[in-house]
């Protein structure tokens, strides 16, 4: 499988946050005793998702902490909810994770670990002739809304092969819905292709015979990119350091279970999809889609950094410039190592 060694990417995590910065201990802690998380419905999610049904996160933080989970289905709704102080942490995609830190009161939301890397693809539809780049001219192609992850890779990837959308005065017809809309478009073929996230790519390639034209990782630098990021209101972190320390201390150890465990992982998030939305996927679709996707804590910081420069060239992140310093928030991760994860 492509969830490669859990270990491995531990230390590499490790490494990025091993710098000066506040230390995991109790001292600041303001006994609210509660931890609110957001996180989604999708295979990309394995990790709030396993975690949370197989009890390391209750069990890493104890009788004492009260755990609240929000199923959210955009990033943009867990930016707000964060915003609102309705959620403490967050499992979003880059794009939200960067319009977070930079639209939070003083930068005050910051990735605190991966969670994801890559698990996106270019599906086109069993009827429409697109072999390469050049015959998306005069196609209609359907992404997730606009500033998503995908939309962001579509439109750059656009732009790299001088090719524009519709309203920008371009030959391509993208269409920015949900992804249950866009299964619906393919089925009734009335869009070529779309750029979608796992498990919802295999599911248009297996179910409706699409064809995979490439992975999206194909096209980063050493085949990977974050997906999936935790992000966190960095207040609720500093005043409540002991809970936050047992929260990413189970966020790890859950990268090493599923790692070493593919086949129970996909058990339990077809029982989650079954008990959350009163269906799941078949056993292919979730084990393909496994394997699309590298579970990992490495937040992959210079994709992360791209990502912002792609966002930044089609007009995302406003017309004054943007400076993510400090984006990633700096821990003492001696703990972690202590517990091998």
């Amino acid at each position: 499988m492509k969830i490669r060694s859990a270990i491995s990417v531990g230390i590499a995590a490790i490494v990025v946050f091993s710098v000066l910065g506040v230390a995991l201990s109790s001292s600041d802690n303001t006994h609210e005793n509660k931890i609110r998380i957001a996180y989604f419905p999708n295979i990309g999610h394995a990790i709030p998702i396993v975690g949370m049904e197989k009890g390391f996160f209750e069990e890493h933080l104890g009788d004492d902490v009260k755990m609240e989970t929000k199923v959210f289905d955009s990033g943009p709704q867990a930016i707000e909810a964060l915003f609102a102080n309705s959620v403490d942490l967050a499992y979003v995609g880059p794009g939200p994770a960067i319009n977070g830190f930079l639209n939070s009161e003083n930068n005050n939301v910051k990735i605190l670990a991966g969670a994801a890397s890559g698990g996106a693809s270019f599906i086109v539809h069993p009827d429409s002739e697109i072999n390469s780049a050049s015959d998306f001219d005069g196609k209609k192609i359907a992404a997730p809304q606009i500033g998503n992850t995908q939309d962001v890779s579509l439109r750059h990837f656009l732009a790299e092969n001088q090719l524009k959308p519709a309203e920008k005065g371009g030959s391509v017809i993208v269409y920015n819905i949900s992804n249950p809309d866009i299964y619906t478009l393919f089925v009734k073929g009335d869009i070529d292709g779309a750029w979608v996230a796992e498990p919802w790519a295999t599911i248009l390639e297996t179910e409706l015979d699409g064809k995979r034209l490439f992975h999206e990782e194909e096209l980063w630098p050493d085949n990977e990119f974050a997906s999936v990021l935790l992000i966190g209101n960095i207040d609720y972190v500093d005043k409540n350091s002991a809970i936050w320390a047992d929260f990413i201390r189970a966020h790890h150890e859950t990268v090493i279970w599923i790692q070493t465990n593919p086949t129970d992982t996909r058990i339990v998030f077809n029982d989650f999809l079954d008990s959350y939305l009163g269906q799941s996927l078949s056993d292919d679709v979730v084990d393909v889609a496994l394997s699309n996707i590298l579970i990992t804590a490495d937040p992959k910081p210079n994709s992360v950094f791209s990502f912002a420069e792609k966002a930044d060239a089609l007009g995302y992140l406003g017309r004054n410039g943007y400076d993510l310093s400090g984006i990633f928030y700096s821990f003492d991760t001696n703990s972690l190592e202590e517990t091998g994860t």
